[in-house]
């Protein structure tokens, strides 16, 4: 997936949320804020 720039609107995409259940970022627009926290884990 490219990066996405400064002021471009960010591409769909889907993940698992903390309960398993598929959540998109689509779901979200034109609704409310979203903010997106990547949690990386060092094995």
């Amino acid at each position: 997936m490219p990066r996405v720039s400064l002021d471009q609107v960010a591409p769909n995409f889907s993940l698992a949320d903390y309960r398993g259940s598929m959540i998109s970022l689509s779901d979200f627009r034109g609704k409310k804020n979203v903010l997106l926290v990547f949690n990386r884990t060092f094995t």
